[in-house]
């Protein structure tokens, strides 16, 4: 990957302090329903943002 400017490194580190607060909230919102659909509407949410999460760390390394 090209070198990140200071700025470009910053923005990417606020999109990745952002998925990460998603995934524990809908991981929360999962484990906090008694609702199964409800649950599993919030897990797989909670998956995709894993996901984005995954796909910015790896674009860093």
């Amino acid at each position: 990957m090209a070198n990140l400017t200071a700025k470009e490194l910053s923005s990417m580190n606020d999109l990745l302090d952002g998925e990460e607060q998603l995934v524990k909230k809908f991981q929360m919102l999962a484990n906090s329903t008694n609702d199964q659909e409800l649950k599993q509407t919030f897990s797989s949410i909670s998956q995709k943002h894993q996901q984005h999460f995954d796909a910015i760390y790896a674009k860093l390394k």
